[in-house]
């Protein structure tokens, strides 16, 4: 069992941290927002501290959950970030979606410190991480992996090294991208649906068995047909993530015509109000149109 820092306790590092410290690791926690982690202390024991630096202390490895490349930044740097606090020889393990360019901007901190960075987004939403069944993709050294692989197996499913730094943001931008062409599809699917009068479940049931099914099909057909979008993931966030992976499909000369046109039907999502909506919400917009 290791000594840990957890910086960041949104949705996801709350039950991340807490899959830790139910391990038995020793687990210290930061949020920017000072109730969090004192009720995260008391739900699950521990300790909380006032910076990412006093967090940091003292720990083997510090995980980090956090919102965009700037917040990731603010928890890392200065006198009050995590480098500070930590001593050679610890590793950082990166859970926020961020862009590779900064992973590799802090992977390079790190390194001229004489601590390990491994850049590990993950996938399954809040109900993954509540569960510990997360998809963990990784960046870094193998050295480095091998090092915090046994620590984030306390919330993951699968965790998986793919590359150097930056190669598990590069692979959950792959996520993301599948993500948003499935949940349109899905939601066109269940309008034409309604559309043509027929039993939308009644067709899941069929249709899922076959080579239509999916995730987002066997988890979100019912709550879009209800009309319900609450379940996870928000459309901000999905905003965010997908313009990463639109700015670095720009810089590498991928072509993403499906993606950037999904970006589009998000933000008419958020003009009808539904910033904190789940992703399945597209589902809303179609209705709306039609």
């Amino acid at each position: 069992m290791a000594k840990v820092a957890f910086l960041g306790l949104g949705v996801m590092g709350f039950p991340m941290a807490g899959h830790l410290q139910a391990k038995g690791h020793e687990v210290t926690v930061y949020n920017r927002t000072a109730a969090k982690a004192a009720a995260w202390v008391g739900a699950h024991g521990g300790r909380s501290a006032a910076t990412p630096a006093e967090a940091a202390a003292g720990a083997a490895f510090v995980m980090a959950c956090v919102g965009n490349d700037d917040d990731l930044r603010a928890v890392c740097l200065g006198p009050e970030g995590a480098f500070a606090g930590m001593s050679a020889g610890a590793t950082f393990v990166d859970h926020t979606t961020v862009s590779a360019k900064v992973t590799r901007e802090l992977a390079a901190a790190a390194a001229g410190r004489g601590l390990g960075f491994v850049d590990a987004p993950v996938s399954g939403g809040q109900a993954g991480a509540e569960n510990g069944v997360l998809s963990v993709m990784c960046g870094g050294t193998e050295a480095d992996y091998a090092k915090a692989e046994p620590v984030i197996a306390a919330y993951a499913r699968i965790c998986r090294r793919i590359g150097d730094s930056g190669a598990g943001q590069l692979a959950k931008m792959m996520n993301q991208i599948c993500i948003a062409g499935l949940v349109q599809g899905l939601a066109e699917a269940l309008r034409f649906g309604e559309k043509a009068g027929l039993d939308g479940e009644a067709v899941v049931e069929v249709i899922s068995q076959g080579a239509a099914g999916s995730w987002q099909m066997a988890n979100r057909h019912k709550t879009m047909l209800a009309g319900k979008f609450d379940y996870g993931f928000a459309v901000d966030w999905m905003r965010k993530d997908l313009g990463i992976c639109l700015a670095t499909a720009d810089e590498i000369g991928a072509p993403l015509p499906v993606t950037a046109l999904v970006d589009q039907f998000y933000k008419d999502v958020q003009a009808m109000g539904g910033s904190r909506w789940d992703t399945s919400s597209l589902f809303a917009r179609l209705r709306k149109l039609s």
